[in-house]
């Protein structure tokens, strides 16, 4: 098994555990999804990738200025559904890569990415990230057990 090289703006197939289930007391996401790697930074003393992930999801944000809707053409070109899709801002996860949750796109053994997000659109995701994060509302949940 081969994971690919982790790196921002990189659309993984994971298992995304939000905020409300790990509340309710879930160490186990529900539902596999696409989400985009934010960070992938290498340990000075480890060595390892910690990354931190965005999720992606069909469902409309409840506050526009927790999410961003991705481009039709960018999602066709990522081989996601034809439905909206939206990158949440608000709820992260956190992991060593490539960690227990990465997952094979369904349909292709194997594989794990569907491609790379476009340089505007990651850095519209990355400033997105930052001006929640100073507004105080960001979940980051850590997946390392």
């Amino acid at each position: 098994m081969s994971f690919p090289a982790p790196r921002p703006g990189l659309v993984i197939r994971y298992s995304f555990l939000w905020s409300h289930e790990q509340d309710a007391g879930a160490s186990e996401a529900s539902k596999d999804r696409p989400c985009a790697i934010v960070v992938a930074a290498v340990a000075s003393k480890t060595g390892e990738v910690r990354t931190i992930v965005a999720p992606i999801t069909h469902r409309p944000p409840d506050e526009p200025l927790d999410s961003i809707e991705i481009p039709a053409a960018v999602c066709s070109r990522l081989g996601l559904d034809s439905d909206r899709h939206w990158l949440r801002l608000d709820e992260l996860n956190r992991f060593v890569w490539p960690g227990f949750d990465l997952r094979p796109i369904p349909g292709k053994a194997g594989q794990y990415a569907y491609g790379m997000l476009p340089p505007g659109l990651f850095e519209d995701l990355r400033q997105a990230i930052l001006a929640r994060q100073q507004a105080r509302r960001v979940r980051l949940q850590s997946r390392d057990a």
